[in-house]
C-alpha cells in the first residue's frame, strides 16, 4: 500500500495554486491532486515533530544533529485577487487509523 498525505489549503485560497515540497515545485496531476480545499499527495510526506528534551540538548551543544525525514509544504495562491503564500502547512497521513481519504470517507484502517 502506498502511503498518501493530505494538506488543507488556507481558508479562502483560490487557484491558481503553486505548490512546493521542500522548495521544489510540484506538478498538479503528477505530484498532487486538488480535491475541494485539500491537496492530495500520492506519496508519504512527514514532519519531524517535536524534539524531545535530550535530542534538543544534544543539538544545542553540537553533539548530535537530527536526521529524520522532514517535509515542508508551501503554497502560493490568490485571495481576494492578491497573491499570498502559506508556508509550512500541516501534513496529515491518509493511512493512519481514524484518518479520512480525500472524499471524506474513512480509510479501511479506520473501519
Amino acid at each position: 500500500m502506498v502511503a498518501r498525505s493530505v494538506v488543507e489549503l488556507p481558508h479562502g485560497a483560490e487557484p491558481p495554486y503553486r505548490v512546493f515540497v521542500n522548495g521544489v515545485p510540484q506538478v498538479e496531476g503528477q505530484d498532487y491532486r486538488v480535491k475541494g480545499r485539500k491537496l492530495l499527495f500520492e506519496q508519504e510526506l512527514v514532519t519531524e515533530g517535536r524534539l524531545g528534551f535530550w535530542r534538543w540538548t544534544l543539538m544545542f551543544f553540537g553533539i548530535a544533529g537530527t536526521y529524520r525525514r522532514h517535509h515542508s509544504v508551501d503554497v502560493q495562491y490568490r485571495l481576494d485577487g492578491r497573491e499570498q503564500v502559506a508556508t509550512g502547512l500541516e501534513i496529515r497521513s491518509l493511512e493512519k487509523p481514524g484518518g479520512v481519504d480525500g472524499s471524506g470517507a474513512k480509510t479501511p484502517e479506520a473501519g
